[in-house]
């Protein structure tokens, strides 16, 4: 009974990822443990990051906190979703995790709770929006970014090696602030 209870668990979690329109119409769990609708950024784009404490690339906290600073006002929503899936490098847990990331990065932007992104049993937004961007778009590793527009539509994504101020990023943002 457990497994057939599983099997229609997995298959509803694919079949809501496959039927979503856009990624307002996914919720993520915020580090606090309440719900975290995405509906609520509505009309703004969205960069959405799996990201990890003990990564070589978790410096780009840094970075993703002064894009966060420096397109909020203009609209902007950063948001990590902490995640164990690649090289264990996502030991910690909910409070440990915004502690690390206020304390050594000065972190100020929506974090989800620590969360699978990739494979199978990624949560939803990630099944949908790695399908979206492709077999190459999926995350393969920490501090994969997917950038949405202000109607919640896919519009790119940024390898892990692509810093978040970096031209093409910063760039891709300018575009869809304006539309």
């Amino acid at each position: 009974m457990h497994i057939i209870l599983s099997i229609m668990v997995a298959l509803m979690t694919v079949a809501t990822a496959q039927a979503a329109d856009n990624l307002y119409d996914f919720t993520l769990t915020g580090l606090d443990g309440k719900p975290l609708p995405l509906e609520q950024f509505k009309g703004h784009p969205v960069l959405l990051v799996n990201t990890a404490s003990e990564c070589g690339f978790t410096p780009q906290f840094e970075g993703l906190e002064k894009l966060w600073e420096s397109y909020k006002d203009k609209g902007l929503i950063v948001i990590g979703v902490p995640s164990n899936d690649f090289g264990g490098q996502e030991p910690g847990v909910g409070q440990e995790i915004a502690t690390f990331c206020q304390r050594n990065y000065g972190v100020t932007f929506p974090l989800a709770d620590k969360s699978v992104v990739s494979g199978a049993d990624a949560i939803p937004v990630y099944q949908w929006a790695s399908a979206k961007a492709g077999a190459l778009g999926a995350p393969h590793w920490n501090f994969h970014k997917y950038l949405f527009g202000k109607d919640g539509k896919f519009v790119d994504w940024f390898a892990s090696t692509t810093e978040p101020q970096s031209e093409k990023i910063v760039a891709a943002v300018d575009k869809v602030l304006k539309t």
